[in-house]
């Protein structure tokens, strides 16, 4: 694994980061909806910051705030910003997401999240036990809940999670008021399993939007849909 991620406007440094740069985070990143033209950004669990890095790139926000709980993944970060074109809109906040809801008074146009993951299987044939289990695994009730409390009244919050947790996580949703609006469904290759749910919720109910996208045709042969969506990033693409 290397060091130091190299993409086409940007460097992220990795070394002190225990989740790297990976397909996930870059994928919320591009795909993510800037329709709404969002001047305040706010990217939960940064990590390395590489999902706000793509978005100082593709937007014009004035104020793209990060959280990062992690004291070296917090100090990664905020070098990572620093050392970008656009470290003036950029800043890397060292709390817990409850921690920071419960201090601050603004609201954001978008909210994006790469949340870690649960990866046991657990569903069973009671619904209600799964979707108990699946909150109390997960962060994402917490999550949910500061995004709702964070979000303004017509923001956007998008986030990627494992396809298995997608009915788990809109009902959860639903319990703070958010609906899905729009849904992307990740594969690896055309014959695999989808692995990966793409999801943009807001505070408005309306018919979604369902998409879906495949990775590779074959080993490091990228599809034409995916090339598109991440050549702007990617050195080699």
């Amino acid at each position: 694994m290397k060091d130091i991620f190299t993409f086409k406007e940007f460097k992220v440094a990795q070394d002190q980061c225990a989740m790297k740069v990976g397909t996930d985070g870059v994928l919320l990143g591009a795909w993510t909806s800037l329709d709404n033209l969002p001047e305040s950004i706010l990217d939960i669990g940064a990590g390395t910051g590489v999902i706000s890095l793509q978005l100082a790139q593709r937007s014009d926000a004035m104020t793209i705030d990060a959280v990062e709980i992690d004291d070296l993944a917090h100090q990664q970060c905020m070098e990572n910003f620093e050392a970008s074109a656009w470290g003036d809109r950029l800043f890397c906040y060292h709390a817990s997401i409850q921690e920071y809801a419960s201090e601050i008074e603004e609201s954001y146009d978008l909210i994006v999240s790469n949340p870690p993951f649960y990866s046991e299987d657990y569903k069973t044939e009671d619904s209600a036990r799964d979707l108990a289990r699946f909150t109390e695994a997960l962060p994402f009730q917490h999550l949910m809940v500061c995004a709702a409390h964070l979000l303004s009244e017509t923001g956007i919050f998008s986030l990627i999670i494992p396809f298995k947790e997608e009915d788990a996580l809109i009902a959860l949703a639903q319990t703070v008021a958010l609906f899905p609006n729009r849904i992307c469904r990740v594969r690896g290759t055309e014959t695999s399993a989808v692995k990966r749910s793409m999801i943009e919720f807001s505070f408005t109910e309306k018919p979604i939007v369902e998409e879906s996208l495949t990775i590779e045709l074959a080993r490091h042969q990228y599809t034409e849909e995916y090339q598109n969506l991440v050549s702007k990033f990617y050195l080699k693409m």
